[in-house]
């Protein structure tokens, strides 16, 4: 608790410091009193960081605390009011009279009524925190500084290697290889059509990580018809269960119909089929659900799999129907290799011996666990002082008594460890369920919100929400990155969500039919339907975080509204209201308003503009969202935009005239025809732009020219759209710096806009896909001068690309699929000979070769050719390739067999060999392997 109170001193000081609240608090006469209070907050922030440790044993002390916790709360409260009112005044500035909600605000009453109110709440904030700070003395608190070295995000040392490949688990290749064969044996309980084989052990083993090796594994993708994999809620509800399992076989789910008719189609989805489905991280013992379940799964063909990952024996007894397999520990040797692996550099082990004996000895207490050893690692990497890792190897946290089902040591001293900011943003994600799929730019909205994210000079806030976010990844704190060209997704462990649960405890709050609330309760994730919830939360008045993860009573949610006037994040995604109500509009703390996906939302109140501090608005699948409201340029503070409307054209009055943007999304309208008219001059602030499945949009009325923070540009399935708006800007004038660039789905798209060469120097990810008709590359390819990945796909019409002579000379990465008339590679890439590290070709039905000058690529070092039939040999001196490490041949059946035979001894120092549905290491000899 004195982390987080902590925290809250830190931004109560930095408003009271700031030059806006200098101004104001003169020119309403609470200078006196913020002073004061700036004074008094200052000296108990110095000893909070020690009242967090010495508070687990003062139980006076936890009181104290909690105290000091509410009334700067509160404090931040009223200066959060402060603060909106001078934005209030701004929009009174920028458009006067026009708007007349601000003149209504600004009647001649009300600014004394209001400056009055505010203050008296200060003189009452700083009574309460002198009363508090006068107790400070009886605990004999010590000053102590925030270690500012933790904090510096940007002197820590590149954390590229926390983006494991999780093909590359060290230690459970046989564990990987004995599942395998339960599969393949057709002796292996052949009375059943559909068999379960448990997957038990202990929390962080990585039975998840297997069952994941196992699943994508070539022989089991080739094996099975149908392979889908659920991540299971602890309540096994089964209806929920039978929707994910036919959302993952991409089963469009109809939610207008009943349980009857999901049961039919998931009878109907196995009917015949070999299928392989992955039910993880299973808690349920009630046999009777297990067996309502099964009933829908035994249709399938013989043959059928299902894999079930539990840390209960009891739940493989009730569902198992072949001997369960118990996940051992690693090994001490594989441990360590594991820690080495994340813990160092390349090599660096060798040159920091004592760390590495310390290293040996932090990963026996360990005990074989993954989870255990990758989150040490991650926090001891960069780190080359002896006394840290003395500090993680002699900490008492290891010698406290742990039952089964406690928090682990390892994960419990890692969380410990973090600095301040990560703490609080870590904690927020426990209102998140289980196996949540977080989005990074959406996590960081979220964060923002709450006001988790430090700033920094000349640093945007996004910037800084991903650096938090890589920062927890290379701690293990989050997993399973899946990266996007400008953002990437991925999960908490099960333990980790365990423990953000455990370190939120009294603040962060699960609402379900079983919950008992705490007064001090401050964020809310509502995961049933009671409407006995009503009496309990009438107990709270300073919630700042409401979730509605499942849809409740219209009547709840504006009680809601109407009752916690303190919101700062407000998600009512997925609900199915008409219209929201306009109490919203009384909201002044609110930062992240979510309505996506209310299909049946017509209309948004003007009220909302009256959100002057709302950052980030969702409205994406409001398919009869009639338009936007006039006003919504009030909304001043709005950095996150994403709309889905039913209207024709978003013009300058609209989302045009929002400068504060920084993310603008426009998506699923199928009416829209023109978008950014006569918003020259403006958006100047905006660094991503979406626009997709918008069918009849006809322009985009865009000069990009204006656009100059602009970083992603993303124009997908746009069937009209052929951007040639955008020809006969006068280039010279164009100073862009887009970094990524992706447009797919545009059929009308003939030839790329000149404009766009404006990035030149900064586009570093071009992808190109699902162009029809584009006849030719673009002509400023040769002057990419720091294009990394290229990426072109189905262009059918693109015979060729060589019309330039040039190309990049940086690439890394280069994928062409279904590109029917290719016949050979471009000259040009040989530019990128230095730097080219992965190559994909796939679905070119007429490249006759591959060139000569293939082996010059000296940094490639992955291979991927697949349906390319007319390919028949690798190019003399494959061998030169000493960086290759992964070929993979699929559906080109002369070019495998020569691999196999006379062509062997071009790859034989590859490490892994894919031909056709088998693999091959670097020790097998391939000419052997021409019978598997």
């Amino acid at each position: 608790m004195a982390k987080l109170a902590y925290g809250i001193a830190v931004k109560v000081l930095e408003q009271l410091g700031s030059r806006t609240f200098q101004e104001i608090s003169s020119a309403w006469g609470v200078r006196s009193d913020l002073k004061k209070l700036e004074l008094t907050v200052a000296t108990i922030k110095a000893v909070l960081l020690d009242a967090e440790e010495k508070q687990v044993s003062d139980h006076r002390l936890t009181i104290w605390v909690g105290e000091l916790k509410d009334v700067l709360n509160d404090a931040e409260n009223v200066m959060d009011e402060f603060h909106y009112r001078v934005l209030q005044k701004e929009v009174m500035r920028r458009y006067g009279s026009t708007s007349k909600k601000v003149c209504h605000f600004f009647s001649t009453s009300n600014p004394l009524v209001v400056r009055f109110e505010l203050a008296h709440k200060i003189k009452g904030i700083r009574k309460r925190v002198d009363d508090i700070a006068a107790l400070k003395d009886k605990f004999n608190l010590a000053e102590r500084l925030e270690d500012r070295k933790i904090i510096n995000m940007h002197q820590r040392r590149d954390m590229t290697h926390s983006f494991v490949n999780p093909l590359n688990v060290i230690g459970r290749d046989d564990d990987k290889e004995e599942i395998i064969y339960l599969f393949m044996d057709p002796f292996e309980n052949a009375g059943r059509n559909v068999n379960v084989i448990p997957i038990v052990g202990i929390g962080g083993l990585g039975k998840t990580t297997l069952a994941r090796l196992v699943y994508n594994d070539e022989r089991v993708v080739s094996h099975f018809q149908l392979r889908m994999w659920v991540c299971v809620p602890e309540d096994f509800n089964v209806t929920r269960l039978i929707k994910e399992i036919l959302k993952s076989a991409k089963v469009t789910i109809d939610e207008n119909l009943g349980i009857d008719q999901w049961q039919t189609s998931l009878r109907e989805l196995l009917k015949d089929k070999k299928f392989l489905l992955v039910l993880d991280d299973v808690w349920n013992d009630d046999r009777n659900k297990w067996i309502e379940l099964e009933d829908l799964l035994l249709g399938g063909c013989n043959g059928s799999k299902i894999i079930v990952t539990t840390r209960n024996d009891s739940v493989a007894t009730i569902m198992g129907t072949t001997p369960t397999y118990n996940l051992d520990g690693l090994s001490q040797e594989d441990c360590l290799s594991l820690f080495v692996t994340l813990a160092f550099q390349e090599g660096e082990e060798k040159q920091y011996p004592n760390l590495l004996e310390i290293g040996k000895e932090i990963v026996e207490k360990c005990k074989g666990v993954p989870l255990a050893v990758k989150t040490l690692a991650g926090l001891l990497y960069s780190k080359l002082d002896e006394r840290e890792w003395k500090f993680i190897r002699d900490n008492e946290i290891w010698h406290l008594e742990h039952n089964e089902g406690d928090i682990l040591p390892a994960l419990r001293l890692s969380y410990n460890q973090l600095p301040l900011h990560l703490k609080q943003c870590f904690a927020y994600c426990s209102l998140f369920p289980k196996d949540y799929e977080f989005f990074s730019i959406e996590l960081i909205q979220f964060w923002m919100a709450h006001g988790a994210l430090q700033s920094h000079e000349n640093k945007e806030l996004e910037d800084i929400g991903d650096l938090y976010i890589k920062e927890l990844l290379s701690r293990s704190f989050f997993q399973d990155v899946n990266e996007d060209l400008y953002y990437y997704s991925f999960v908490m462990h099960d333990l980790m969500h365990d423990l953000a649960l455990s370190v939120a405890q009294g603040e962060c709050l699960t609402v379900t039919k079983k919950f008992v609330i705490d007064e001090k309760v401050r964020h809310l994730s509502f995961v049933d339907n009671d409407q006995e919830f009503v009496t309990p939360l009438q107990k709270l008045s300073r919630v700042q975080t409401i979730i509605f993860q499942i849809e409740l009573p219209l009547s709840f949610v504006e009680a809601c509204i109407s009752r916690f006037e303190y919101l700062h994040v407000l998600d009512l995604s997925d609900s199915s209201f008409e219209v929201l109500s306009s109490s919203i509009g009384a909201l002044k703390h609110l930062r992240y308003l979510s309505l996506s996906c209310n299909w049946n939302l017509k209309k948004l109140p003007n009220s909302i503009c009256k959100l002057y501090n709302l950052q980030t608005l969702l409205l994406d699948g409001c398919i009869n969202l009639e338009r936007l409201p006039k006003g919504i340029r009030d909304i001043i503070s709005l950095r996150f935009l994403v709309v889905t409307t039913k209207h024709t054209c978003l013009s300058e009055k609209t989302v045009g005239c929002l400068d504060s943007l920084r993310y603008l999304l426009i998506g699923g309208c199928e009416n829209l025809k023109c978008v950014f008219e006569g918003m020259e001059g403006h958006l100047t602030n905006l660094r991503t732009l979406v626009v997709a499945q918008c069918p009849s949009l006809t322009s985009l009325s865009l000069s990009i020219k204006h656009l100059t923070a602009l970083k992603n540009l993303q124009i997908v399935d746009c069937e009209e759209l052929n951007l040639m708006e955008m020809e006969g800007e006068d280039n010279q004038y164009l100073k862009l710096s887009l970094q990524n660039l992706i447009i797919s789905g545009l059929p009308k798209l003939e030839v790329f806009p000149q404009q766009l060469q404006g990035s030149a120097n900064t586009l570093r990810q071009l992808l190109i896909q699902e162009c029809e008709n584009l006849i030719a590359l673009p002509k400023w390819l040769p002057r990419l001068k720091s294009l990394q990945t290229l990426m072109i796909d189905n262009c059918p019409k693109l015979s060729s690309l060589s019309e330039v002579r040039k190309g990049p000379t940086s690439l890394r990465k280069f994928i062409i699929t279904r590109l029917s008339k290719l016949e050979v590679l471009p000259q040009w890439l040989q530019g990128s000979a230095n730097t080219l590290q992965l190559l994909g070709i796939g679905h070119c039905e007429n490249l006759k070769a591959l060139p000569e000058w293939l082996p010059r690529l000296k940094s490639l070092h992955t291979l991927r050719i697949a349906e390319c039939p007319k390919l028949s040999s690798l190019p003399e001196g494959m061998e030169a390739l000493t960086t290759l490490r992964l070929l993979k041949i699929r559906g080109c059946p002369d070019l495998s067999r020569k691999c196999r035979e006379e062509d062997s001894h071009k790859i034989a120092h590859v490490q892994q060999i894919y031909l056709e549905g088998t693999w091959f290491t670097k020790e097998m000899k391939m000419a052997s392997a021409s019978t598997s």
